[in-house]
């Protein structure tokens, strides 16, 4: 099995004490997407990712700053620098090294600076994006820059089930066609007078925690999804599917 997840554009970058930290594998490619943008003006980034003048003056320091080889003096692992909802639910600090150690192999952070990240590996602070269209040698956008490279890299992780935790935007980054393992996409409900729906505040929080309960338990199957009770949600059979398992809260519990 494998778990993908999204990155967060919010960055905890408190230093942190680091015994075990890895080097990401795309390094190469992340390096020529940085070349690029350093040569971009302020007002450039400011147009390619839609932010403001102050977010745009701290990217372009980044991306100025950015430099290989990552150490532990200069970067941090991705799973204690992403922040937001997502990794409150997930709540990487207090995970026992046992789950840090099944999560680097199972579990996959995408990027648009980083294509794939391992818990463990060393990143630099950015701001980039997948869904941004930024034009690389012979592709488009960053999916097609990526896409080849992700899906080949998730096809040599352990089993042939892929987890998928991620929102819409980053998962379209993986072929599927060419991805040899299922994907199972859980859903995640709360009751509002009486209907069940997608909350994206919600439901972002509880993919961190499915991430969280199948590292923690070492779940290498589908089945062992099902037991996921984090937050008041459990498993609701009567709206679920095969690939889409639903999990639900009812409206006292959120």
């Amino acid at each position: 099995m494998v778990i993908v997840l999204s990155p967060s554009k919010s960055m905890d970058l408190k230093t942190r004490e680091v015994t075990l930290a890895t080097q990401p594998e795309m390094l190469d490619k992340a390096a020529l997407l940085v070349a690029k943008l350093r040569r971009m003006s302020k007002a450039d980034l400011m147009t390619l990712m839609q932010i403001s003048e102050p977010l745009a003056t701290l990217n372009q320091k980044r991306f100025k700053d950015w430099t290989i080889p990552f150490t532990t003096e200069n970067a941090k692992p991705a799973l204690y620098t992403f922040s937001g909802d997502v990794y409150d639910g997930l709540d990487a600090a207090t995970l026992e090294s046992h789950a840090i150690t099944f999560a680097q192999d199972h579990l996959r952070m995408l990027s648009g600076l980083y294509g794939l990240l391992r818990p463990l590996d060393l990143m630099q602070p950015y701001r980039l994006e997948m869904g941004r269209h930024l034009a690389m040698a012979k592709a488009k956008n960053l999916y097609g820059y990526w896409r080849e490279t992700i899906t080949a890299a998730l096809n040599a992780t352990p089993g042939d089930l892929l987890v998928n935790l991620a929102s819409q935007e980053y998962f379209k980054a993986i072929d599927h066609r060419a991805l040899d393992k299922q994907i199972i996409s859980p859903v995640f409900k709360d009751e509002k007078k009486g209907t069940f729906k997608v909350i994206s505040f919600y439901a972002k929080k509880a993919r961190g925690a499915m991430a969280r309960h199948l590292v923690e338990n070492q779940i290498v199957d589908a089945d062992g999804l099902l037991s996921f009770s984090a937050g008041g949600y459990c498993y609701n059979p009567e709206l679920s599917t095969a690939i889409a398992p639903t999990f639900t809260r009812s409206e006292k519990r959120n």
